[in-house]
């Protein structure tokens, strides 16, 4: 990951994350917040997670339908921002490659979150069950910057898998980073609207930001090439020419506009990241809807 500068992490001290929902988790941020805790202030319901006092769950919900719940109150919290980053090897492509672009958007969104004191969580959506801990506002942002570091590119990652297993408790703000070229993602809507629907039932601000490298947006490859899944290894002999390039560029069009749609419908924040695209008109303008100004 290329080390943004100092200039670049002052002038994001003045931006804030847009909660949507109000915000939660253990400590007091600085955001006027609130949780399911302990007082006798009812709030909610939400699906049981191993560790939750079993006095609150809510047999006649179980009764109808065969899941446990557990009733939630209010409380005093702070947010809780969770960063999902695609580490496949599909990710590793671009003359800037599409890594670089995702870890220095999680770096700029996590910095946002810790200058408000909000808790921040990355995962690598290969390794979800390590995920990086962040709080205390910007001193951890060194520690963060190392994690990022040493994530890896390579084989595949479930996006679907790894949303399902984010262990989200309360609101707050969840982002998911990756170029999303998985089958279930180019070839329908369904599981992604699947993955938005469980995000907003748990109260998440979502934002989908979806990396693509300049090559694939815009192609400038002629002639007859073998094409290596990056992460699979299967090969396609193509020929590039006129006809073939638009009938690409037609069918990445009707992908991202798909992906546009279900995260419209959901209310979730959507933008194409393009590795083409400076950091600085990323974050400061094509984003600048994700934030408190």
């Amino acid at each position: 990951m290329t080390m943004l500068d100092a200039a670049f992490f002052e002038k994001l001290s003045r931006l804030k994350l847009a909660m949507g929902h109000k915000s939660s988790m253990n400590l007091t941020g600085n955001r006027k917040s609130t949780q399911k805790g302990s007082s006798m202030e009812f709030s909610d319901f939400r699906e049981y997670m191993p560790g939750d006092d079993i006095r609150r769950i809510d047999w006649n919900a179980y009764g109808r339908l065969d899941r446990f719940y557990v009733k939630e109150y209010m409380e005093e919290k702070e947010a809780v921002v969770s960063i999902l980053i695609d580490t496949s090897a599909s990710m590793d492509y671009g003359a800037r490659k599409k890594s670089e672009l995702a870890c220095e958007l999680a770096a700029a969104l996590a910095y946002i979150g810790l200058h408000n004191m909000d808790r921040v969580m990355l995962y690598d959506m290969r390794r979800m069950h390590q995920p990086f801990a962040a709080g205390g506002g910007k001193r951890a942002l060194p520690r963060l910057t190392d994690w990022l570091r040493q994530r890896t590119f390579e084989g595949e990652a479930d996006i679907a898998e790894a949303v399902l297993g984010l262990p989200v408790k309360g609101t707050g703000v969840t982002i998911l980073l990756s170029d999303f070229l998985q089958d279930h993602f180019v070839e329908g809507q369904e599981t992604l609207r699947r993955l938005l629907h469980l995000l907003d039932y748990r109260k998440q601000k979502i934002v989908v930001l979806h990396v693509l490298a300049k090559e694939e947006l815009w192609v400038e490859m002629t002639g007859t090439r073998n094409l290596i899944d990056m992460e699979n290894q299967s090969t396609l002999r193509l020929t590039l020419d006129d006809g073939s390039i638009r009938a690409y560029e037609k069918s990445l069009q009707e992908f991202t506009e798909r992906m546009q749609r279900e995260c419209v419908r959901a209310g979730a924040f959507y933008a194409v990241c393009s590795t083409g695209t400076d950091i600085y008109q990323l974050i400061f303008q094509d984003l600048r809807m994700l934030y408190d100004i």
